[in-house]
């Protein structure tokens, strides 16, 4: 198969609008279970997901936290302004960008932007009983194009140097729930529309298969002996492209920035590099994780930034009947891989590993570490469907089938899916 020529198309199915879950359930871990276990569907409840699952596996879930990334300014013509944040640019480090205090710079998506034709947007406010003035000035010059649209670069200044960034978003900044719910952020928002183990700041949208765990469900895991880590990868508007190309070779994927610790490395060794993904995201994380051990193979003093996986890296490769990657001839294990990985943080003294992928997981793709998916249903003609089918090996209709003839709802704050192929 040529992943490249895959039509969209094929992946299509009706999902009808009362099918997609607006607000979530009062209780995450109530939601419907679909449990796929090697080609046989049945249903639970998620509660229950721990006594599925073999004891003794390593789970890994995203521990990415959604921002308040939509600012609004109003001009004094009256014309609304929405700058909503992509990605940091100045300093480009997230968890520096949060500590920034007077100014600081992103790369930004506008609404109503033929609006804001020159000059500086404002907006007053207060933190704790000090007034502030929050100040937007874009300068066009550094206008990049990316996957998700046009970014513009925006400079961000505010009057009070003992305020952080953070703060500011939490004051003004509003959270970016999914497009296709169809309403405004709520309150509420603010609570369902994060994992209870989110910690780091950085996405603008939720890894949604994390919202259906508690921390009962967390206890019970650890009580059926499954080891839980943690990774990150920062989730981009770009999650919600749809795929606008007739053949998938004319979609591009976003980039998107990711951060794995050394206890992952040495934990992925010792379960024999096999693990169960939390959501689409763990999964495009754990799988770059083979082909950046790869590059290390070739090129040992590589820089994380040269560690990137491109889009169709993983299908350009020579590779064998396996799907690992020939080097001079030589077939790259999965344990060899991510041994790299862990020696090349080892030899520098690194704690984590920051790089990012853009990798697209299609059919024809196999899978080298992810071996149980807990995933939500996903939109029709999109990657998360490509990615979910090169997973059960084309077998999603039964699955989307079942569930549409079953009660269950769609989408970021629909059921889940438990995926044992």
């Amino acid at each position: 198969m040529n992943t490249k020529n895959i039509h969209i198309s094929d992946f299509d199915y009706n999902l009808p609008d009362n099918r997609i879950a607006k607000f979530p359930l009062k209780e995450r871990d109530h939601s419907k279970l679909l449990v796929y276990t090697h080609g046989s569907v049945s249903e639970d409840i998620f509660y229950n997901i721990p006594k599925y699952l073999p004891k003794g596996a390593l789970m890994v879930f995203n521990n990415t936290r959604v921002i308040q990334a939509r600012i609004h300014f109003r001009k004094a013509t009256g014309a609304l302004i929405e700058v909503f944040l992509m990605e940091p640019a100045e300093p480009t480090d997230y968890e520096l960008m949060f500590q920034t205090t007077g100014r600081c710079s992103w790369l930004c998506m506008v609404g109503n932007l033929k609006k804001w034709k020159e000059g500086s947007l404002e907006r007053d406010f207060e933190i704790k009983g000090h007034k502030l003035t929050l100040k937007a000035t874009m300068d066009r010059s550094k206008t990049t194009e990316r996957s998700g649209g046009t970014n513009y670069w925006v400079d961000f200044e505010w009057n009070n140097a003992n305020v952080s960034f953070a703060e500011i978003l939490d004051a003004v900044g509003e959270l970016p729930i999914p497009p296709y719910l169809n309403r405004k952020t709520e309150e509420s928002d603010k609570t369902t529309y994060q994992t209870v183990y989110s910690k780091i700041k950085g996405s603008v949208a939720a890894p949604t298969a994390g919202l259906h765990f508690t921390e009962k469900v967390l206890a019970d895991l650890d009580k059926h002996g499954i080891q839980r880590d943690e990774l990150t990868l920062h989730v981009g508007a770009g999650t919600f492209k749809p795929v606008k190309s007739v053949e998938i070779s004319g979609h591009n994927m976003h980039t998107e920035y990711i951060v794995v610790h050394k206890h992952t490395f040495e934990r992925l060794l010792a379960h024999d590099c096999k693990a169960i993904a939390v959501g689409t995201t763990s999964v495009r994380t754990l799988e770059s994780l083979y082909y950046m051990g790869v590059k290390l193979v070739k090129n040992p003093d590589a820089s994380e930034e040269e560690l990137h996986v491109n889009q169709w890296e993983p299908y350009d490769l020579p590779h064998n009947d396996e799907g690992l990657v020939l080097v001079d001839g030589r077939p790259v294990s999965v344990n060899e891989s991510i041994q790299n990985l862990l020696d090349y943080l080892n030899r520098d003294g690194i704690e984590a590993l920051h790089s990012s992928t853009q990798i697209i997981i299609a059919p024809g793709y196999t899978y080298k570490i992810v071996k149980i998916l807990v995933t939500n249903f996903h939109q029709p003609q999109s990657t998360l469907l490509l990615l979910v089918s090169a997973f059960v090996k084309g077998d999603w209709r039964k699955i989307y089938d079942y569930a549409l003839t079953h009660d269950f709802r769609f989408l970021s704050y629909g059921d889940c899916n438990l995926l044992m192929p």
